[in-house]
C-alpha cells in the first residue's frame, strides 16, 4: 500500500513558497540528532539507508544530505539557471529555496508579508513597502532598501515581462522603505512583484553570467550545469529558521524512464514530474507520494489565423468533443483536475465554478458540423467540405508529460465526431510557433495565475501581440475589459471582471482549458525533512 499525502489546493506560487519553507524549517535537529542515511535524510524507524541498501557512502556526523531528480529544470522548458531576471528562470530561483519574494500567498489567497513587512498604496501612483529588518543575503549583505532598489532596477533593465507588468518608473530607498512609483495605477503591483522573477537578490554578489545568483532564501548554490545538476548547500545566514538539508542536489532527469529507474535504484530520494505510467512501481511501502493541485492549466489555444479554426463551428465542436473528464482519469490516472476556466474551481473569488463551457457532448458536435456543411462524403470516417479534410494540426512539446498524453487523448476523441488531428509533438515547438501557417492547435501548460491575481493570464494570453496569445486572438470588449481590470483596486470587482473575461473567451472558444496539474512529489518512505 503506496503511503500517499495530500494537501488542500494551493496557487502553485504558494507550493513552491512552502517547499523551500519546508526545506528551510524552524529549529532543525542539531548535528547528531537521531540517524542518518547514506543520503543524509532522516529516516523513519532507525534504519539508515546504508543498512538498508548496503551503500557504504560516509557522511559526516549529523550532516543531512538529499538528492532530487526533477523533470522541469531544463533549458527546454525555459529554466536554464537559477537568475529570476532571466526568462523563466525564477520558478528554479524559488522552487530549490534560493531566493524569496516581497509577499507570497497563504492558501486562502491572501497575500501576506515574505521580505516585505508591510505595504500600502496611495489609490494611484505610489507605493510604500517596509521590508523586514535584519534579513542577510546568502553573501552576508543586509537585505536594506538600497539593495531591493538595485535588484529591481536590475529585473526592470533585464526582465521581458516585468517591466509592462509592473509598470515601474521609479524606486527610492530610504533605510528599510522602498518608494515606488508607476506610470499608471496598478492594483497588482504587490502580486507581480511576487512572481518567480521578482526574487530578491543581491545584484553585487551574483555572478550573471553563469546564472548564479546570491539571494536571502536557505539554500547557496556551489554548482550548476544547464541540463545536468545544481548544487546546494544550506544558507549561514538564513534569517528565518535553520535550512533542514545541510547540502541538497538537484538532477535533471528529463527522460522519465531514466527518472524512474534513479528513484528505483536510491541514486535519489525523490523524484517530480514522474511519468504517470511508472507509478505502479511506487505503490508500495517502500515510496511515499505528496500531492498538491496547482493552478497550472494544460490547454489548446485556437490559431485564429488559420482559415479552418475561423470557422466557428469547428471551434465548437472541438471544445465539445474533447474528453477532458476521460483524460484525467483514464490517461494521468485521476491524477488531475478537469478544466473548465481559466482558473481551477474554487480559485479565490474568480474560479471555473462561475463560468459556463462546452461540456463533452460527441453527439452535439457531429450534429454541429452536419449543419455547418461538413460531412464524411467518402465513408472514410473524416469529414470534409468543399473537397478539404477536416484535419487539425495539433502542436504540442513533450518535456510537459501531460501534453503528450492530451494529444493522444484528443486525437481518439476528435476521431469519434470525424475531425483527424495531426499530433506533432516537438521540443522545437518555438520553430513552428512562428509559423503561422504551420499549426491550428497549441496545446501547453501555464500557470494561468502565478501570483494569485487574474491579470497576469489576460493580459498575457488575451491581447494582441502579447507573449502567451500565440493563436492572435483578438476581441474588443476583452480588450476594453482588461484595460478596466489593469485599474480597478477594489478585489470583489476585479473577481468580477475576472469572471467576464473568462466567459467571453470561452464562448469565442478561443482556449480550451483541458486540465490543471496535481503536483506529485514521490520520495523514498524513509525520508523526511522536505514535505
Amino acid at each position: 500500500m503506496k503511503k500517499r499525502v495530500f494537501k488542500k489546493w494551493i496557487p502553485v506560487l504558494a507550493v513552491l513558497c512552502l517547499a523551500a519553507g519546508l526545506l528551510a524549517g524552524c529549529g532543525g535537529s542539531s548535528a547528531g540528532a537521531g540517524k542518518s542515511t547514506a543520503s543524509g535524510v532522516e529516516a523513519d524507524g532507525g534504519s539508515t539507508q546504508a543498512e538498508s541498501t548496503g551503500d557504504s557512502k560516509e557522511v559526516s556526523a549529523g550532516q543531512k544530505t538529499m538528492v532530487i531528480g526533477d523533470t522541469t529544470f531544463n533549458a527546454e522548458n525555459w529554466e536554464e539557471t537559477v537568475d529570476p531576471h532571466r526568462t523563466y528562470n525564477g520558478w528554479a530561483c524559488i522552487r530549490y529555496g534560493i531566493g524569496e519574494t516581497l509577499v507570497h500567498y497563504t492558501d486562502t489567497m491572501e497575500l501576506e508579508p515574505w521580505l516585505a513587512k508591510s505595504w500600502e498604496n496611495d489609490g494611484n501612483l505610489t507605493w510604500t513597502i517596509t521590508l523586514q529588518d535584519d534579513v542577510y543575503f546568502s553573501s552576508g549583505r543586509l537585505m536594506d532598501g538600497e539593495a531591493v532598489k538595485e535588484c529591481l532596477e536590475h529585473l526592470l533593465a533585464n526582465h521581458d515581462r516585468a517591466p509592462g507588468d509592473t509598470k515601474i518608473t521609479d524606486i527610492q530607498a530610504d533605510g528599510q522603505v522602498l518608494t515606488i512609483t508607476t506610470s499608471e495605477p496598478n492594483p497588482a503591483l504587490m502580486n507581480y512583484l511576487g512572481d518567480p522573477y521578482g526574487c530578491i537578490i543581491d545584484v553585487q554578489a551574483s555572478d550573471f553570467d553563469k546564472g548564479i545568483v546570491a539571494g536571502t532564501g536557505p539554500y547557496v548554490v556551489t554548482d550548476m550545469k544547464t541540463d545536468d545538476h545544481l548544487s546546494l548547500t544550506k544558507n549561514e545566514n538564513y534569517w528565518n529558521g535553520t535550512p533542514k538539508i545541510d547540502k541538497l542536489t538537484i538532477r535533471t532527469l528529463s527522460n522519465g524512464d531514466t527518472l524512474s529507474a534513479a528513484l528505483q535504484a536510491g541514486d535519489i530520494d525523490a523524484a517530480y514530474g514522474m511519468a504517470y505510467e511508472a507509478y505502479p512501481n511506487f505503490e508500495n511501502d517502500g515510496f511515499q507520494f505528496s500531492s498538491i493541485s496547482t493552478s497550472r492549466a494544460f490547454f489548446a489555444s485556437m490559431n485564429m489565423t488559420s482559415p479552418v479554426i475561423q470557422d466557428p463551428a469547428v471551434r465548437k465542436a472541438i471544445a465539445m468533443g474533447i474528453n477532458k473528464e476521460g483524460f484525467v482519469a483514464t490517461l494521468l490516472e485521476g491524477h488531475g483536475v478537469p478544466g473548465n476556466g481559466a482558473f481551477p474551481d474554487g480559485f479565490s473569488n474568480f474560479g471555473g465554478e462561475n463560468v459556463k463551457t462546452e461540456t463533452y457532448d460527441p453527439k452535439e458536435a457531429e450534429k454541429i458540423l452536419e449543419e455547418a456543411g461538413w460531412k464524411d462524403s467518402d465513408g472514410d470516417g473524416i469529414r470534409e467540405k468543399d473537397g478539404k479534410k477536416l484535419t487539425i494540426r495539433w502542436l504540442t512539446y513533450p518535456s510537459r508529460q501531460e501534453l503528450p498524453l492530451l494529444a493522444e487523448s484528443v486525437q481518439a476523441s476528435l476521431k469519434e465526431i470525424g475531425i483527424e488531428a495531426d499530433i506533432n509533438c516537438t521540443a522545437n515547438r518555438r520553430e513552428f510557433l512562428a509559423d503561422m501557417n504551420s499549426w491550428d492547435i497549441y496545446a501547453s501548460a501555464l500557470v494561468t495565475a502565478p501570483s494569485g491575481d487574474p491579470q497576469y493570464f489576460f493580459t498575457t494570453s488575451c491581447l494582441p501581440g502579447m507573449s502567451y496569445n500565440f493563436g492572435a486572438y483578438e476581441n474588443e470588449k476583452v480588450t476594453s475589459l482588461i484595460d478596466q481590470l489593469s485599474t480597478e483596486f477594489d478585489p470583489a470587482k476585479r473577481g468580477e471582471i475576472a469572471i467576464e473575461l473568462q466567459q467571453l473567451i470561452l464562448d469565442d472558444n478561443a482556449y480550451v482549458f483541458c486540465s490543471f496539474l496535481e503536483m506529485n512529489m514521490i520520495s523514498r518512505a524513509g525520508v523526511t525533512g522536505y514535505t
